[in-house]
């Protein structure tokens, strides 16, 4: 059976068109050296294998600012934030500043003449996750494509496109010359965001199986599993962590009450109650499963 998400259009051009030229101009400032090349993010928090293509990255938002990291990052020890590179391009800081949605890892990724990527998924980045990728072309050519879902696309400077980078998909640049320059921005999926689509996405973004960071979800089901023990409490760095199995997460809060982890979206929360323990909540689409996790007596 098909459903909505998987019958949706598998990109979308969103409401905004910024200056290409201003954005291109901006380039100047920051390819005074080589970039790093692009890595991945594995599940255990580290930083993955390099590219063995000419795929390289400038970082703009990192985990901790860190302004040599190429990797997308994830949940982790530290927040998103700012690195050095972004201040060199303010015009491109002000257009990430208007995308109404919390924003992870911003890179800007360039792939080389000749450069073609093995077809791969990223199966985090669904509506129905609450996370998304967006781009933003600032130097391309018709010789560099994308290849999403089967369709080829060659988006042009300027525009912003969100791309469902959860189906299959490949970039190829068979050009001779150019190098072809996106700003890949990683974000939460908000209502407000969701209004930048095109109007034929509009009942599916209302209606379908989508998780709107700060939407009450409207159904609910147990968290079954075993607990382990675990803590809340401030990093060196002044950051709220919770530290569970040896690993400890930078949590962002969602309300007054609400915490998610620093990373992800509104999918996995949780909530500490008056009496020491936590909610545990899990979200998928507009799914929503609960468990209270009591404190542990004292001793």
């Amino acid at each position: 059976m098909t459903t909505a998400l998987t019958a949706a259009a598998e990109a979308a051009q969103l409401a905004p068109v910024f200056d290409a030229d201003r954005l291109a101009a901006e380039l100047d400032a920051v390819t005074g050296h080589t970039w790093n090349t692009q890595r991945t993010h594995t599940y255990g928090g580290q930083v993955g294998q390099a590219a063995t293509i000419d795929w390289r990255v400038l970082p703009l938002r990192s985990l901790g600012g860190d302004p040599t990291r190429t990797d997308p990052g994830g949940p982790g020890p530290q927040a998103f934030a700012p690195t050095r590179w972004l201040v060199q391009m303010p015009y491109l800081a002000e257009v990430l500043a208007s995308i109404p949605a919390p924003l992870n890892a911003v890179r800007l990724m360039a792939l080389g003449p000749g450069a073609i990527s093995k077809a791969h998924c990223d199966p985090k980045y669904r509506l129905d996750r609450g996370l998304v990728r967006l781009h933003i072309p600032i130097v391309t050519t018709p010789d560099a494509v994308l290849v999403l879902d089967g369709v080829e696309h060659c988006w042009q400077p300027g525009t912003l496109w969100y791309g469902d980078f959860s189906r299959e998909h490949l970039v190829r640049n068979t050009s001779h010359t150019v190098t072809r320059v996106h700003a890949v921005i990683d974000a939460l999926l908000t209502a407000e965001l969701a209004a930048w689509f095109p109007t034929t996405w509009q009942e599916l973004l209302t209606h379908g199986e989508i998780l709107l960071n700060h939407t009450a979800p409207n159904a609910a089901a147990p968290l079954d599993g075993t607990l382990i023990p675990a803590r809340i409490d401030h990093t060196t760095h002044g950051v709220l962590a919770l530290t569970v199995a040896g690993r400890t997460f930078a949590l962002a809060p969602v309300d007054d009450a609400e915490f998610r982890f620093s990373g992800w979206s509104e999918q996995r929360t949780l909530q500490p109650n008056s009496d020491g323990g936590l909610w545990l909540r899990v979200r998928r689409g507009r799914a929503l499963a609960d468990r209270l996790v009591p404190a542990e007596p004292r001793t």
